[in-house]
């Protein structure tokens, strides 16, 4: 990473625009969440569901304090990543409660796969936040019990939730890549804070980056019974 003060401010802006698009997906995760508990079979599940909208809700607040703490309004940050992020749900609509269930797993763990990646190569400061935020697998965990519930009850379920989460991901990578042309994300990143890398270098690390993100996708739905 540059020490000049440009340099300093380019990555400060860098940081902003990070946690601007956290702070979006984290709300709108605790908007669409609670929205879907009405849709639950049983009261267990939408108390389920509300806990985990709470959850985001938390990582919203968290991410708002870090923005704060930097003299950087929240909605001023989240605003250039609406339109993104809603499109992205708008093309998601969950058909049913198990398509709702499947959404809020694979939005949950992929937004987990491409966080971990930047903190690579992020300040410790900004690594601490992502990792509080990725530090709590309460949500992933019941979300994976229950959607391993709900198949072993209709297996029948399989290839339409298989077919699902397929597209979640085309979906979600697709945004990913969007944002990250549009504001920059990973690969200046990564030119600035590796001597020697390149846009060809950071390039194929984007690329790596997001072939890791698909195969983790894979093995977690190998691991539910489904094809990933």
């Amino acid at each position: 990473m540059g020490t000049s003060s440009a340099d300093t401010a380019r990555y400060d802006r860098f940081v902003a625009d990070l946690f601007g698009v956290m702070a979006y997906g984290e709300l709108s995760a605790f908007e669409r969440l609670s929205s879907d508990a009405r849709y639950s079979p049983t009261l267990h599940d939408r108390a389920v569901l509300g806990r985990i909208a709470v959850i985001e809700f938390q990582h919203y607040e968290l991410v708002s304090a870090k923005l704060a703490g930097m003299g950087v309004d929240v909605e001023d940050a989240m605003l250039p990543f609406q339109l993104a992020v809603d499109h992205f749900h708008e093309r998601t609509r969950p058909a049913d409660w198990y398509e709702s269930l499947m959404k809020a797993y694979v939005v949950d763990t992929v937004s987990a796969d491409f966080y971990r990646a930047v903190a690579r190569f992020v300040d410790a400061g900004t690594r601490d936040v992502i990792q509080q935020i990725q530090s709590s697998e309460e949500a992933t965990a019941v979300l994976r019990e229950r959607l391993s519930g709900a198949l072993a009850d209709d297996p029948r379920l399989a290839s339409r939730l298989a077919l699902w989460g397929r597209r979640l991901l085309g979906e979600a990578i697709t945004q990913a890549q969007r944002v990250g042309h549009e504001h920059a994300f990973l690969g200046e990143l990564f030119v600035e804070s590796e001597p020697g890398a390149t846009d060809a270098t950071a390039r194929e690390l984007v690329r790596g980056i997001t072939a890791e993100v698909a195969e983790n996708h894979s093995r977690r739905m190998v691991q539910l019974g489904l094809s990933g």
